[in-house]
């Protein structure tokens, strides 16, 4: 068996939505044997001392992984050398649009909404080194598809745009979809639980695994088993954020609810019970899990309000 993965950006403290989707990936790998494992997300927005927030909150609400925590700042070789596979297969070329030359584009015939127009596409090397004189160029992977289907187990079948997306950006960074997609393969990530707003960018990952697949001549399967799960919003309906206050451990705690209460919520939210991560994992049964958002609206308070 595989493993499950967690993978926070370190751009600040954990909210409730973080935790419990965190909660829900241990889960997911638990429950069918698979180890689960921790990955920090840090090639930007890491905010100092994010990561040990975030390590002591998970451990906080109970969740425990497997090996050593990993971090993308260490793990350049491995970017590397999927970025030079592609660039000697002919798969990747030089960009040097902005995001308002792309937005001002016209799209191609028949192109899908949101595409990228292939303004650079087949350049020609002189038009390249006058381009290169102006700006320095992220690097595009040449796409032969629109569209790529994946399966997802909250979602079914869900088929999305595939055009020439960034894998390295204009500073010499490795883009996400193609960092994420790197750290999977090396991770012997076969399964994905992670918010459902990652699900559109989901089938550019897979198509891309699947290509560096094929070139480094893996057997086996090569895409993991999704599953996105709902997010958490606030009471005006709109995405949780920090900035809503009384969400994050933290702050909580200062409010007189301690982490164990915010797990029995996180699992109870998910219609499992509460009583710990153990019987959570008895009663874990992914068809069963909510397909819609989890409103949150506060903690009761001691005296009868909410916070």
């Amino acid at each position: 068996m595989g493993a499950g993965r967690y993978a926070p950006s370190p751009s600040g403290e954990l909210h409730l939505g973080n935790l419990r989707t965190a909660v829900l990936a241990w889960l997911f790998a638990r429950s069918t044997g698979r180890d689960f494992l921790l990955r920090v997300e840090d090639l930007d927005r890491a905010r100092a001392g994010a990561e040990e927030l975030q390590l002591a909150d998970l451990r906080a609400i109970g969740l425990d992984w497997d090996g050593p925590v990993v971090r993308q700042t260490e793990r350049a070789d491995g970017y590397n050398a999927a970025i030079d596979l592609l660039r000697g297969a002919g798969l990747l070329y030089e960009c040097f649009c902005t995001r308002r030359d792309i937005a001002e584009a016209p799209s191609a015939p028949h192109a899908a909404p949101g595409a990228y127009p292939g303004t650079c596409r087949n350049l020609t090397e002189a038009e390249r080194a006058v381009q290169r004189a102006k700006r320095p160029a992220a690097w595009r992977l040449r796409t032969d598809i629109v569209q790529y289907t994946v399966t997802d187990m909250l979602h079914g079948d869900y088929t999305g745009l595939v055009d020439d997306f960034v894998v390295v950006r204009n500073d010499g960074v490795p883009a996400y979809n193609l960092a994420v997609v790197v750290d999977d393969a090396l991770q012997g990530i076969d399964q994905v639980v992670r918010g459902d707003d990652l699900l559109p960018s989901t089938p550019r990952q897979a198509h891309l695994a699947t290509l560096l697949a094929g070139l480094r001549g893996d057997g086996g399967p090569v895409v993991p088993q999704y599953a996105h799960v709902p997010l958490v919003l606030n009471d005006q309906g709109k995405r949780l954020a920090k900035r809503d206050g009384s969400v994050t451990l933290a702050r909580l705690r200062a409010d007189g609810v301690g982490a164990e209460q915010v797990r029995t919520v996180l699992l109870e939210s998910a219609g499992l019970p509460g009583a710990s991560l153990e019987a959570a994992v008895e009663a874990f049964d992914p068809a069963a899990l909510p397909r819609e958002p989890w409103v949150f609206t506060g903690f009761p308070t001691p005296w009868g309000g909410m916070h």
